[in-house]
C-alpha cells in the first residue's frame, strides 16, 4: 500500500466513524524487514491494512492495537527478540519479546484514532442551539435529528429532545427502541412526567420509558440556556463513566508466557491467546495462524511456529 493509498484508507475510515489503530514504524534495527514510516491500520476486528513488518511482528501489532483502541489511548510500542526492556519501564513505551523475530528490533507508534461521541439534539429551540454550542466545544459530534422517520445512527450515544412539545414522542420512542445509551428530555419535571405517560400509550415498555431522563441534566440550579447545556452534557458523561468496566476474557498459560494482558472478546475485537510454541500472546482471530488439536483450536505468531507444532503432535 503506498503512501497516497493509507491517506486514502485514513480518510475513508474517519468518513464512516470506524474506529482504529493507526501504526507508524518511527525505528527499525536491523535485520528487519520493516523501515521507517511504513504504516498500518488495525481495525476493531484484527483486521491488518498495511505493513508494519514480517508475520511474527503483525500479530504483536494485531494484538497490541486492539489493546489500546479498547481503553482509546496510544502508545509506542518496541518489539525485540529477547523482550529486554533495557532497564526500568519508560512511561509510554512498552516492550514485547518476540522470540520469533530474526534479530533485529522495531519501534513502532500505535495512535488511537476513535471518532468522537454523538450527540443527536431535536428542536431549534434556545437550549438546542446551546447543546450544540457546548458540545461542540466538547469535540462531540453534535448532530440534527432529519426528522422523526429517520432511523438512529448505530453509535450514537445520546439522544436530547428540546423542541417543546414538537416531534418528541415519535423521536424519544425511536431512540429509545434503538438502545441509546442516554435519551432525555429537557422540559419541566411535570411536563416530563406527561411525556413518560405519553409514551407508555404509544406502546413504549415501561423499563424503556423508565430510561429517560427527564427533565433533562443534572440538578445544578441551571437557569440559562448554556447552563442547561451544560448540566445535560454533564448528565451524559456522568452515566458514561459510571459504566462498568468489562471483566478482562482469560489467557492460558505456555510456554514463556508474557506477562502482557489478554485482549477481551466482545464488540472491540476478538479474544487472545498464547501461542503454545514460542508462548507470544496473539489475537485469536483469522488471519492469525492456526490449528485444531484434540479438540482444542490452538493460535500461532507464524507459520513457522504452527509447522512446528503440527510436526511435534505428529511425533507424538
Amino acid at each position: 500500500m503506498t503512501s497516497g493509498e493509507m491517506l486514502a484508507r485514513v480518510s475513508d475510515l474517519r468518513a464512516h466513524r470506524t474506529p482504529f489503530v493507526l501504526a507508524t514504524v518511527v525505528r527499525a534495527e536491523r535485520p528487519t524487514s520493516a523501515k521507517p514510516g511504513d504504516r498500518a491500520v488495525v481495525l476493531a476486528d484484527g483486521t491488518i491494512d498495511g505493513f508494519v513488518g514480517g508475520s511474527c511482528a503483525e500479530s504483536t501489532v494485531r494484538s497490541e492495537g486492539l489493546r489500546l483502541l479498547r481503553a482509546g489511548e496510544s502508545g509506542l510500542l518496541r518489539i525485540t527478540p529477547d523482550g529486554d526492556d533495557g532497564g526500568d519501564p519508560v512511561e509510554g513505551l512498552r516492550t514485547v519479546g518476540n522470540p520469533c523475530l530474526s534479530g533485529g528490533t522495531l519501534e513502532i507508534f500505535l495512535e488511537s484514532i476513535v471518532p468522537p461521541t454523538m450527540v443527536t439534539v431535536v428542536g431549534d429551540s434556545p437550549v438546542a442551539r446551546a447543546l450544540a454550542r457546548v458540545g461542540r466545544s466538547l469535540e462531540f459530534e453534535v448532530t440534527a435529528w432529519p426528522a422523526p422517520e429517520q432511523p438512529v445512527a448505530p453509535d450514537t450515544a445520546g439522544v436530547v429532545v428540546a423542541s417543546h412539545g414538537r416531534d418528541e414522542i415519535p423521536v424519544l420512542r425511536a431512540a429509545l427502541a434503538a438502545g441509546v445509551p442516554y435519551v432525555a428530555v429537557v422540559a419541566s419535571r411535570r411536563r416530563a412526567d406527561a411525556v413518560r405517560a405519553d409514551l407508555v400509550a404509544a406502546g413504549v415498555a415501561e423499563p424503556d420509558v423508565a430510561r429517560l431522563h427527564g427533565p433533562a441534566g443534572l440538578d445544578l440550579g441551571a437557569r440559562t440556556a448554556p447552563e442547561i447545556a451544560l448540566s445535560v452534557f454533564a448528565e451524559l458523561l456522568a452515566g458514561r463513566s459510571g459504566a462498568p468496566p468489562a471483566a478482562p476474557a482469560a489467557v492460558p498459560a505456555g510456554p514463556a508466557a508474557q506477562t502482557v494482558p489478554a485482549a477481551q472478546a466482545g464488540p472491540a475485537g476478538p479474544a487472545a491467546a498464547v501461542d503454545p510454541v514460542c508462548g507470544m500472546t496473539v489475537t485469536a482471530a483469522a488471519p492469525t495462524p492456526s490449528a485444531e488439536h484434540g479438540g482444542t483450536v490452538h493460535w500461532f505468531c507464524c507459520d513457522g511456529c504452527r509447522r512446528a507444532f503440527l510436526a511435534g503432535t505428529a511425533d507424538g
